[in-house]
């Protein structure tokens, strides 16, 4: 198996413009990379923006246009916060944008973090487990049937039509974020990848049993391994004890790279965007992180 390679765009921020956006998709197709993703938020009150600066562009939009303006390159959300959007909205926007790219189009989902947001979009933070998990369950069912119907505890409805199907049959690939037993039962139950961010090797090590072990025990196949990791590039090497996987020299960033492929992931998506928004450069310094990284 050869792994594919992604790369994170942030489609928020100082340089989240039309014009930077696009040079994303046009240095990931250019580069050989196989996939492109962007984040998720609906209302980004001041825990948010404190992370992630104004403006902030909504992924599904930000995906379908992108579509229109590449060729090859697959698309999807990192992640997409399943209790912020109805169900029936997700799953129909998940397979247009899948039509409209010709099968290139990836749904990342997870539950979401902040408490500030929920309220902003009344969505119930404490419950967004159980949200999520109903939701899910309604997406793929609109994934798969042309009417559907539910009473659930979150949401009702009688006799929707679902279509159109998306273009990737049986419906677009879903990841699933998340660390934890309850995140890789979800990702069991209805993902098709186990979609981890902020990886800490030892845990990802400790966690990929556990995804086989339920897989085993739901009956269910193994979901893929597409993990999300950093790739900051400093200015030499850093001292191993307590260094973030992803970060540092350009030889441990590529030793990390290939520590996730000797594990058997089926992508990594390289983000080397800097955690604190301080320390965020201009694009053309990522692009020149990420070709580094990639180049042969």
């Amino acid at each position: 198996m050869t792994t594919k390679l992604g790369v994170f765009i942030p489609n928020f921020g100082p340089h989240a413009t039309p014009d930077i956006l696009h040079g994303w998709v046009r240095f990931a197709e250019s580069h050989g990379f196989d996939l492109a993703m962007t984040s998720d938020h609906v209302a980004p009150t001041p825990d948010v923006t404190a992370l992630y600066p104004s403006p902030f562009y909504d992924p599904f939009a930000t995906l379908a246009w992108l579509g229109g303006l590449t060729e090859r390159l697959e698309l999807g959300t990192t992640v997409a916060i399943v209790p912020y959007r109805h169900p029936l909205l997700t799953a129909r926007m998940a397979n247009n944008i899948d039509q409209f790219t010709g099968g290139r189009f990836i749904l990342g989902v997870g539950v979401g973090w902040s408490e500030a947001e929920f309220a902003a979009v009344g969505a119930p933070f404490r419950e967004r487990g159980r949200v999520t998990d109903e939701y899910l369950a309604a997406i793929t069912d609109a994934w798969t049937n042309d009417v559907v119907s539910l009473d659930g505890a979150y949401v009702t409805y009688r006799d929707v039509t679902t279509g159109p199907r998306a273009a990737r049959a049986p419906h677009p690939p879903l990841w699933v974020g998340g660390w934890g037993p309850t995140a890789i039962r979800r990702t069991v139950r209805f993902g098709d990848a186990w979609h981890p961010n902020q990886l800490d090797l030892e845990r990802v090590r400790a966690t990929l049993p556990m995804l086989r072990a339920e897989a085993e025990r739901q009956g269910r196949p193994v979901p893929a391994f597409c993990p999300r990791m950093r790739a900051q590039l400093t200015g030499g090497d850093l001292l191993e004890t307590g260094r973030p996987f992803g970060r540092g020299s350009l030889r441990q960033i590529r030793r990390d790279l290939a520590t996730l492929i000797e594990l058997g992931a089926a992508y990594v998506v390289l983000d080397p965007l800097a955690d604190n928004p301080h320390d965020r450069v201009c694009p053309d310094r990522d692009w020149e992180t990420l070709a580094a990284v990639v180049a042969p």
